[in-house]
């Protein structure tokens, strides 16, 4: 029972609100989390922050109070609700309770009735943290040629998921030449190597605070500043990361380097869905043929990969859709039109092109992608692989990573975490690049 408690508190009343923050930041168990006093944006912050419990001082507006009382136990069933005022009438004791709060301390405070509530917080707490939990999608974009545009399809893919109102945060794991910041006009405080230091005192507080938000429901984390940075990070760190911000938001977008090295492996080896990103040039679609062959041969089902040809012309090479599906095996999930100077523009300005021209072609298929995406992760993935095996049945020999296997990227429990031990990438890697 010893356990940190963080608590947020809300009120109109001064006097209880000066009382309230005093007892609490002197508790060596409880920690006080800053806010806004505004009721919306003490909404927002309470669902992206998630404190152990909120304490709401109910003052003269009763009605409007118990309503909020009643949206935040909707919104955050993992938060204790406490209701507190001077007024202990077993009345407004009983419509508190009903309307969502978990416990009662009357106003002023008196000792002995707070270290109850308190423990019965940590009780709360902990029972809380036993429940099994829904992790969020994991969608790691990659392209292992230059030049194809993944990081602008990354950056606007994270922006159109959490246009929905789901919790979303972009990683940028190009760990030495990335700048997602540059396409949101953001220059981070803090970095991927600043999150893994403190990884083992992490709680949703100090993640917030290590994270860069763009808006209510989009945060990024940066890749390191330094070459020597980027060098020290490891396969395992990686992994760490992935998991604690999948149990945190809905959807972790991962924007990947052009290697298959080990910080890449652990990506996808965490990741629900792969995003192949190629462009209509021979080099460019050789290449993502190349990665499928590796792919399968690491044993990544291919029904987590998602084929998606950016810039897309069909009089650069004069190939249509069916003829790009045939050469690589497997369907094209997303063809996202060729638009250079409304691209390059949204790129310069550091704002998501899906937030400025949401009705452009690119917009609007970049748009369609996420809705796709955000159905299969609802339905577990199985429309969206119904879909690719009625379109393109042909694999070109690799049937059994169609059909999914027990590899170490294949046994997964529908959340992208591995079911067993993986093999260490170093010799998974020396097995695909030297077999003859």
């Amino acid at each position: 029972m010893n356990q940190a408690l963080t608590f947020m508190i809300l009120g109109t009343e001064p006097d209880a609100l000066r009382e309230l923050g005093g007892v609490l930041a002197a508790h060596k168990r409880c920690r006080l989390l800053p806010h806004s006093g505004n009721e919306a944006q003490f909404q927002a912050a309470v669902s992206h922050l998630r404190p152990s419990a909120i304490i709401l001082a109910i003052g003269d507006s009763l009605e409007r109070e118990l309503t909020l009382i009643r949206q935040l136990a909707d919104e955050c069933p993992e938060t204790m609700i406490i209701a507190a005022a001077n007024d202990a009438s077993p009345d407004l004791i009983l419509k508190s309770l009903r309307a969502g709060a978990r416990e009662f301390l009357r106003l002023p405070i008196l000792m002995d009735e707070f270290e109850a509530v308190l423990a019965r917080t940590a009780e709360f707490t902990s029972r809380r943290a036993t429940f099994p939990q829904d992790l969020g999608r994991v969608m790691a974009v990659f392209s292992n040629k230059g030049g194809c545009g993944a990081s602008f399809l990354a950056s606007n893919l994270g922006f159109a998921l959490a246009s929905t109102g789901a919790s979303t945060v972009l990683v940028d794991l190009n760990l030495q030449t990335g700048d997602l910041g540059f396409y949101f006009h953001l220059e981070p405080k803090f970095t991927l190597t600043n999150l893994i230091e403190n990884l083992a005192q992490m709680d949703d507080a100090l993640l917030t605070s290590l994270l860069t938000p763009y808006s209510r429901t989009l945060s990024l984390l940066p890749a390191p500043r330094d070459v020597d940075a980027a060098i020290g990070v490891q396969a395992g760190q990686i992994r760490d990361v992935i998991e604690m911000l999948r149990k945190r938001f809905e959807y972790v977008v991962i924007d990947l380097g052009h290697l298959f090295d080990e910080v890449t492996l652990a990506a996808l080896d965490s990741a629900d869905d792969i995003l192949l990103i190629l462009t209509m040039d021979v080099m460019s679609i050789r290449s993502a043929q190349r990665a499928l062959t590796v792919l399968d041969r690491l044993e990544c089902p291919r029904e987590k990969v998602r084929v998606v040809v950016n810039r897309w012309n069909k009089k650069v090479l004069n190939l249509d859709a069916r003829q790009i599906e045939h050469f690589l095996g497997m369907r094209v999930t997303g063809f996202v039109p060729d638009d250079f100077s409304l691209v390059v523009r949204s790129i310069n300005m550091g704002r998501p092109l899906v937030e400025e021209h949401p009705l452009s072609a690119v917009g609007a298929q970049i748009l369609q992608l996420a809705g796709l995406l955000a159905e299969a992760a609802n339905n577990g993935g199985e429309e969206m692989r119904i879909q690719e095996m009625k379109v393109a049945p042909h694999r070109n020999g690799h049937a059994a990573a169609a059909n999914g296997h027990s590899g170490a990227l294949g046994a997964r429990n529908g959340t992208g975490a591995l079911a067993g031990e993986a093999k260490p990438w170093t010799s998974r890697l020396r097995s695909v690049f030297h077999r003859n």
